[in-house]
């Protein structure tokens, strides 16, 4: 699922997850295992070192992704299911940004 989520592949990754300090809030940190990384382009795929992606829970995908696209947002790889717990996909957003989208399905 996560090939196919970032467009890439043989992506191996560690995540640690943290919760803020009010609880409604989460902050996800990546590292990439491989494929290896890649410095210095804007448009660098998500595995590339750096803070250059940010993740949004929504309640709704359709609704955000038919309002993103007229701005531009564009899919790096495939709105995937996972598991029975989230929808989720990336955007290349302003800069070169990622963004990643979570829809909670359970």
């Amino acid at each position: 699922v996560l090939d196919r989520l970032l467009g890439l592949e043989g992506v191996r990754t560690d995540i640690a997850m943290m919760r803020t300090p009010d609880g409604h809030g989460r902050v996800e940190l990546t590292k990439y295992r491989t494929p290896p990384s890649l410095d210095g382009d804007a448009h660098a795929p998500p595995h590339t070192l750096g803070a250059h992606r940010i993740m949004f829970a929504v309640d709704d995908m359709d609704d955000v992704l038919e309002r993103l696209r007229p701005h531009g947002a564009e899919l790096l790889g495939e709105l995937v299911q996972y598991e029975d717990s989230y929808r989720l996909c990336y955007l290349r957003g302003p800069a070169g940004i990622i963004v990643a989208l979570a829809e909670q399905t359970n």
